[in-house]
């Protein structure tokens, strides 16, 4: 039996965020292949944070910087290795390289983080944002520098697997595309959803400390919102998410039609329960996980460019609004919710959105026959990654930090 090793940013919170459903779809992926999985983190638990132990999953926690996750891997030993985003590569990939060398190496990229932080930089000062930019920057070099490093870079994102396959002539060898992996909805499940006549309102929802949600609602709050609350006086919008901070708490005003409601634990009743979700993210990567939700709980929803991005979908079971134009962001979500032929037809087009290009037994087992690919050719995959070997070279730091130590002997 293969062991898996997944070293996580966090532990898994999929009642909170995408990134936890992801990681979920990961373990059960591994667990369907036979493969037994052990979860480790450096993070501390939250009162969100999944029971892994009820997946059949062996847990442990870890310390960064420490001797004692080399002792660690070397007794567990597993075949695969899964690093929660690059900075969790860039900590422990050497330590993985030194004492589990036969491992297969996967970064898990969630979204490209250096892509998203680019973009929310540019977006605060009011400038546009250019992929020359985001090229230029330290952290992109840091999270393509672990790219590299990997045997395997999972993407989630169609438009980011695209971009550094053009933009920086990755090997295609080192990608996989491997979008969230779903159940298929059922006829079953939608006969017992509410109809259009019986939905209501609009709703949001987001983890309060993923920058582009908190920018998404401050913009719902200060600007959409009031126009389209302008043009249907009666609806109501409802804001749902964990750790929402104090500035987004203080928007609840019931008297305009705008309820910040928090966290609750089943999010699917209330997305049922509401006609239109609105989701204005100015930016952002990866594709969103509140747009999934939206569609397999079958509700339409209203978003921007950067919202759908990556997400393949191009129906009208997502309106998508260019520039981020206020008018005509409130212009989609009216029309939406008050034209039930449109309306349904959206609902209908998210569903085989979701059952066909989100398939979770199709790209099941894609992943497996990927992985089990490259571990029965490793020694060649690493060859032609001369790049990522070059970068797992001791000269490469040994020069720096002889200099450090020169630098400090001379002080002395």
């Amino acid at each position: 039996m293969s062991k898996v090793l997944i070293i996580g940013h966090h532990w898994p919170e999929p009642t909170t965020t995408a990134a936890g459903h992801r990681m979920v779809q990961l373990i059960e992926a591994f667990s369907h292949f036979g493969w037994s999985v052990t979860f480790v983190s450096t993070a501390s638990k939250t009162e969100y944070s999944l029971n892994l132990k009820k997946l059949g999953v062996e847990t442990a926690s870890i310390q960064l910087n420490h001797f004692s996750f080399d002792d660690f891997i070397k007794e567990l030993n597993p075949q695969y290795v899964v690093f929660d985003r690059f900075m969790v590569e860039e900590q422990f990939g050497w330590r993985v390289a030194e004492h589990a060398p036969k491992a297969i190496q996967i970064l898990n990229t969630e979204d490209l983080h250096s892509l998203r932080k680019t973009r929310e930089a540019y977006h605060k000062k009011g400038e546009e944002f250019t992929l020359e930019k985001w090229k230029g920057g330290d952290i992109t070099k840091r999270e393509i520098a672990s790219i590299y490093r990997s045997d395997l870079s999972l993407m989630i994102s169609k438009f980011e697997m695209i971009t550094l396959l053009e933009e920086l002539q990755i090997p295609e060898n080192l990608l996989m595309h491997l979008p969230f992996m779903m159940e298929e909805v059922t006829k079953t499940t939608q006969a017992k959803w509410p109809s259009f006549k019986e939905r209501k309102d609009f709703i949001t929802y987001g983890n309060g400390k993923h920058k582009p949600n908190v920018d998404a609602i401050i913009y719902l709050k200060e600007t959409i919102w009031p126009l389209i609350r302008e043009k249907l006086p009666k609806a109501d919008l409802k804001v749902y998410g964990a750790y929402l901070p104090q500035q987004i708490k203080q928007m609840h005003a019931p008297q305009e039609g705008f309820h910040v409601l928090g966290w609750i634990e089943n999010l699917d009743v209330e997305i049922q329960k509401a006609r239109i979700v609105l989701a204005p993210l100015r930016f952002g990567a990866g594709i969103k996980g509140k747009i999934t939700d939206a569609l397999k709980n079958g509700t339409p929803v209203v978003t921007t460019k950067i919202g759908e991005e990556g997400m393949s979908l191009n129906l009208p079971s997502i309106q998508s609004v260019e520039n981020n134009d206020p008018k005509t962001f409130m212009d989609c979500a009216v029309q939406l919710y008050s034209t039930r032929e449109l309306w349904c037809e959206a609902q209908k087009q998210g569903l085989e959105s979701i059952n066909v290009q989100y398939s979770k037994t199709k790209h099941q087992q894609r992943l497996q026959k990927t992985l089990e690919g490259i571990s029965e050719s490793i020694l060649k995959h690493r060859n032609e990654n001369f790049i990522g070997a070059l970068l797992q070279h001791q000269s490469m730091v040994a020069t720096k930090y002889m200099g450090k130590w020169i630098e400090e002997k001379n002080r002395g």
